[in-house]
């Protein structure tokens, strides 16, 4: 076995980072981009440079592995910004503020308003059916709603 590392090539680099490249096709998540092309980084370098020991070969693929993970960890974390839509996949998020007419009477505290092509189950004061509300809350599929 260490007659096979002492004579590493960069061949056998670039098998394995294409090996990982290959990989992670498969949906490893990212995981093993950053190890295949830190594999065909030392690759390179032992291309140019054929004396490289083999242990130093280790080393620079273990830092290359960090160090490409780390920076494109860092530039995810910084490309990261607010939504331009905050209230996107939270139905009802929408509907606060906005002014609806009541399509079944509040009875008990329970009703239903009729938004776009939606009935919403709403909670509010007794108020009949035809009555103007607007929506103040929202309580997961539940819409709070006061007389206007």
């Amino acid at each position: 076995m260490i007659s096979y590392l002492q004579h590493l090539s960069f061949w056998d680099w670039l098998a394995f980072g294409t090996l990982l490249l290959i990989l992670e096709v498969f949906g490893a998540g990212g995981y093993l981009l950053w190890l295949g092309i830190a594999a065909a980084g030392v690759g390179v370098l032992s291309y140019l440079f054929p004396a490289l020991p083999w242990t130093w070969q280790f080393l620079l693929f273990g830092l290359f592995s960090v160090l490409s993970a780390v920076l494109w960890w860092r530039r995810q974390r910084s490309a990261a910004k607010p939504s331009e839509q905050p209230g996107l996949n939270q139905r009802g998020q929408e509907l606060l503020g906005r002014q609806f007419v009541l399509h079944e009477a509040i009875n008990a505290g329970r009703g239903k308003i009729k938004a776009g092509d939606s009935l919403w189950l709403v909670s509010g004061p007794d108020l009949p059916a035809g009555t103007a509300v607007r929506v103040v809350g929202q309580d997961g599929v539940l819409l709070k709603v006061e007389a206007l």
